[in-house]
């Protein structure tokens, strides 16, 4: 088959082709030609679908499960029909569709179904992983899905080159989330960049609300302005409003000079007040006064001070219930919360998680002389898997602690603290990947076994060698082979609770 790659051909430079060669004009596949995988043994329906159709599509068909799964495996289709029948019933699970999905995550999959697959189809469907035909089909029922899959794509495509077009180069990395959750704080975000409103950024300590806070100011046309991040909580409060709005010479004792406050350093641009919560009553009057009006007064001055300023302000408290207690303005409340947004925590959002470790791991390789490009399997799943309290700096600080201590070029679960790593996986200590040989996945399931359990063992037995190796009824040496092996050190499991009472003629 004769392709014409993605270049522009002039239409002349088609025909001198055309007569140089014995090639069909049907030989030709222009670069709009979608190509289809059907894997099923019922072929007629999609020879029907060929005959009709073949200007439009290139179609490959496999009647065989396994060689059309290698096929499926080795190239990347733009749409792949699965005939269940060719799929043993023990194999019919979420996981089948998922490692389908791993391997290809953008391509669309239709299962072709018969009565008794109905549930698992259903459920699938639920999940977004496929959609599904009920058998007997026909071509052009298959046109009719292909269309559909194929409109939905094109437009899938063209949202992305518009979000794209929106967000600038530098920030595509903080905006690429396969998070529901997510996808709904970006449009908002995306709606209410290129405006003046006042944004209330609302999210448990440590979800990234300064992040968001710069990703609205660099979107916004205040972008080649300044951007002033204020954390209120770290002010004290004799020196919040002089720090706030600014004092004249004289206003108190140590003001020798007249001082400009970060409202108006921040005049043209944007000024990011973190942890609003905490403000005082008199300060927060002074803040109503700029929102409403732009107009404040200096600490002990008498003329007013006008500026041009978006204001985006954050908190991890319920400023409604602060509120109803007296501890918060509502006026002022009800100023801020024009455009509310929450971050969701972490926890809510495990699929994110990987492309930060990329961030991180990118940030992290810039500054050190280290190149850890990779993730263990095991590692990323008892991520995705633990509850996260400080969100998304209290992974960053974990990833930065594992890279110092990794000696490989991918993280391990070497660096990270036994309550992360330490999940629920006691049935199945690492996701079992089916792509391996038996043997190969039984290695590998082995090995995280060897290293949880001699994890577990140095941290109850606070990094006593013998007392390790009595309990695990091996031999010093062997322990300390095992520890050379997966990089163990003693040391880091000292200074932890002993569960096991230590023999007498151990060493200390």
């Amino acid at each position: 088959m004769f392709t014409i790659s993605d270049k522009p051909y002039n239409y002349l430079i088609l025909l001198h082709i055309l007569k140089l060669t014995t090639l069909s004009k049907e030989a030709i596949i222009g670069t709009n030609m979608r190509e289809i995988l059907a894997i099923t043994p019922n072929t007629k329906p999609f020879e029907d679908f060929q005959e009709k159709f073949q200007s439009d599509f290139l179609l490959t068909i496999i009647s065989q499960q396994i060689e059309g799964l290698e096929n499926f495996k080795k190239k990347r289709f733009d749409l792949t029909f699965i005939d269940l029948n060719l799929i043993p019933e023990k194999d019919l699970s979420p996981q089948f569709l998922n490692d389908l999905k791993e391997i290809h995550p953008e391509a669309p999959i239709v299962l072709l179904s018969n009565q008794k697959n109905t549930p698992f189809v259903l459920k699938a469907s639920e999940g977004s992983l496929c959609t599904y035909l009920n058998e007997p089909i026909s071509s052009n029922e298959i046109k009719l899905i292909t269309d559909q899959i194929f409109s939905q794509q094109i437009q899938k495509e063209e949202l992305k080159h518009l979000r794209d077009q929106f967000w600038s180069t530098e920030s595509l990395p903080l905006v690429n989330s396969q998070n529901p959750h997510m996808a709904k704080v970006l449009e908002n975000i995306k709606s209410v960049a290129p405006t003046k409103s006042t944004v209330l950024l609302e999210g448990e300590t440590g979800v990234g609300k300064s992040i968001f806070a710069q990703l609205i100011h660099q979107h916004s046309n205040r972008k080649n302005k300044q951007f002033i991040h204020v954390h209120c909580g770290a002010i004290t409060e004799s020196l919040l409003e002089s720090e706030l709005f600014g004092h004249e010479k004289g206003s108190f004792t140590g003001a020798f000079k007249r001082k400009l406050g970060k409202f108006e350093l921040a005049h043209g641009g944007t000024i990011f007040l973190d942890e609003i919560s905490t403000l005082t009553l008199p300060a927060q009057i002074k803040l109503l006064q700029v929102l409403q009006n732009s107009l404040f007064q200096r600490v002990g001055g008498e003329t007013d001070v006008k500026i041009d300023i978006r204001v985006i302000a954050a908190t991890n408290e319920n400023l409604e219930e602060l509120a109803s207690q007296g501890k918060f303005r509502k006026d002022l409340l009800y100023r801020l919360n024009v455009f509310p947004i929450q971050i969701p925590p972490l926890r809510k959002r495990p699929e994110d998680i990987s492309n930060m470790l990329n961030i991180f791991l990118e940030a992290l390789n810039k500054t050190h002389q280290k190149n850890i490009t990779s993730v263990q399997d095991e590692v990323l799943y008892s991520l995705s898997q633990y509850n996260w309290p400080g969100n998304v700096r209290e992974l960053e600080n974990l990833v930065e602690r594992a890279y110092i201590i990794e000696k490989s070029n991918s993280l391990t679960t070497t660096g990270f603290p036994l309550e992360v790593i330490k999940n629920d996986t006691s049935s199945a200590i690492v996701p079992l990947n089916t792509k391996l040989s038996l043997a190969e996945a039984r290695n590998q399931v082995l090995e995280s076994f060897e290293v949880q359990y001699l994890k577990e063992l140095l941290s109850s037995t606070n990094g006593t060698i013998n007392t390790a190796a009595d309990i695990a009824g091996i031999g010093v040496r062997q322990l300390n082979k095992l520890m050379q092996k997966y990089k163990l050190d003693k040391k880091d499991f000292k200074n932890q609770p002993m569960t096991h009472k230590e023999s007498s003629h151990e060493l200390p």
